[in-house]
């Protein structure tokens, strides 16, 4: 497992996007949304009678519609161009780009409609329109910088909480290490490159993204360690079928469930007891569940937590899949549950 640590690859979330992907369905929603209720202010403030509010509402939002759509599709389809551009220039660009838009729309709409005093018809389009882009533009800059102050406290507030490793686990895996190191000296070999392994994805950086494959395998390496200090006191039974392991995750959000799963039940326990992972993928999700036993109400040793680890995967989990990840915690039958989901393939919007 430690050699295969050494190389693995790196990925890492990309910064926030100033200008939001507008091919998304929740972003085309509310571009459909806007434009009417932009169509209905408009209408209202030039109708002198209600009776033709539903003419003049028709025509106006049909017109409004085609600018709000067809300019969110060219805004789509320069994005990847000007995204990495600094905020204001991009900001201009989109800004330009819905003005052309809005002076072809309203050509053509010269050409089909024939409307009367058509330069003055053009000339309010594009003041209409330079005023709710720029509007819009600024709108956006403000949540772009409000995006990037939140992720930042949020990376930092992460990477501490990431690089925590509890002393107890640091210690016991050294005294097992040494215990090993005159009878099993390969056995010890073993133990410190899994000890290894697990240190370098804690101490990575906070944004590092890992593989189903790389975390399962980091789980297998972090209870080899505590199967050695253990012994039969902890059994595990691994049930995973047909899992996408190639699916990008958080780095280290499996392992800390297991931490708590021993920390919580296992150790506090006089008697043996048993952590069950089961994998399963449905309907482009992943679904993990790690249960384990408790020890029984009279134990001495019974620990309660804080519940910081699970906050701290909620949060990352929510960080880069947004609502679309979810942990849960239960109890089955006497027993502690967790269920980490996340979908695969994942296309952040």
């Amino acid at each position: 497992m430690g050699q295969k640590g050494a190389n693995r690859r790196e990925p890492e979330r990309g910064s926030a996007s100033y200008l939001p992907n507008f091919c998304s369905i929740r972003m085309v929603f509310g571009v459909v949304i806007s434009a009417e209720l932009l169509a209905v202010i408009l209408t209202l403030a030039s109708l002198e009678s209600f009776s033709a509010f539903a003419g003049e509402l028709s025509l106006r939002s049909l017109y409004i519609q085609w600018i709000a759509l067809v300019g969110s599709a060219m805004i789509c389809l320069i994005r990847p161009w000007i995204s990495h551009l600094k905020t204001w220039i991009a900001g201009l660009i989109a800004w330009a780009t819905l003005q052309l838009v809005t002076l072809v729309v309203a050509l053509l709409a010269l050409w089909t409609l024939e409307i009367p005093a058509g330069s003055s018809f053009v000339l309010k389009s594009l003041v209409i329109c330079a005023i709710v882009s720029a509007l819009l533009m600024h709108y956006l800059s403000i949540q772009y910088r409000w995006r990037l102050q939140v992720e930042a406290e949020s990376q930092a507030h992460l990477q501490a909480l990431q690089s925590r490793i509890r002393p107890h686990f640091l210690f016991n895996s050294m005294n097992t290490i040494a215990s090993l190191t005159r009878s099993n000296p390969a056995l010890a070999e073993e133990v410190v490159y899994d000890l290894s392994d697990l240190f370098r994805a804690s101490l990575s950086s906070a944004q590092r993204m890992s593989t189903l494959e790389e975390e399962l395998e980091l789980c297998r390496g972090y209870l080899r360690i505590e199967g050695q200090r253990l012994g039969k006191r902890l059994q595990v039974t691994w049930d995973l079928a047909d899992l996408p392991e190639e699916a990008e995750l958080p780095a280290l959000i499996l392992q800390p469930l297991l931490e708590n799963a021993i920390y919580h039940g296992i150790e506090p326990s006089t008697e043996p007891g048993e952590i069950q992972i089961t994998g399963r993928y449905r309907r482009k999700r992943v679904n993990i569940s790690i249960r384990n036993t408790l020890p029984s109400d009279g134990a001495k040793g019974r620990r309660s937590g804080n519940h910081m680890a699970l906050d701290n995967i909620r949060e990352r989990l929510r960080g880069f899949f947004a609502e679309e990840a979810s942990l849960s915690v239960s109890q089955v039958d006497g027993e502690h549950q967790v269920r980490v989901v996340f979908p695969h393939p994942w296309k952040a919007q």
